[in-house]
């Protein structure tokens, strides 16, 4: 979707909504596509005291493999975004707060899509508490305890004679 901001830099309208689903059918995340259902994008661009800004909130559903278990696993998120509209910057190094139009309009399927990214945290889990995948047998730890004996560090090993 891509929004003019000619009327909202010129103070000339109130506000625009943005209520609309994204197709993400060619998002990557590692190795596969996880968001088989898009994004539903909402929010609203206005102008305060002569500058434009844009809040939207994101929210999709990402399919997922877990990082220790290998399980599979679908987990809902959602998260806003708040940007001041700009036509361009001085110093790009800053543009954190900032989206920068091209010719007075935003592409916010690029923006969502950057978001996202940024958004999605480097290790994917099933759970928080996910216990993983025991590193001898490969059971998984979260339905089911293994029988494979700890292994020692062998420094310690002369202290376990004492043990015995």
């Amino acid at each position: 979707m891509q929004l003019d901001f000619t009327n909202i830099f010129n103070s000339s309208c109130d506000a625009v909504d943005v209520d609309y689903s994204l197709s993400l059918e060619d998002f990557e995340y590692g190795t596969y596509k996880p968001l088989k259902d898009g994004a539903k994008v909402k929010g609203r661009a206005y102008s305060r005291a002569d500058v434009a800004h844009l809040d939207l909130n994101i929210s999709f559903d990402f399919y997922g493999i877990c990082d220790r278990c290998a399980d599979e696993f679908k987990r809902a998120y959602s998260f806003d975004i708040s940007k001041i509209v700009v036509e361009s910057l001085e110093n790009e190094l800053d543009d954190d707060g900032y989206a920068i139009t091209e010719n007075k309009i935003l592409d916010i399927d690029d923006l969502v899509y950057q978001e996202i990214q940024l958004f999605l945290p480097h290790k994917m889990l099933c759970s928080d508490d996910c216990k993983g995948l025991c590193t001898k047998c490969g059971t998984n730890l979260n339905r089911e305890e293994c029988n494979c004996k700890k292994d020692v560090d062998p420094r310690l090993e002369a202290l376990l004679q004492l043990l015995d």
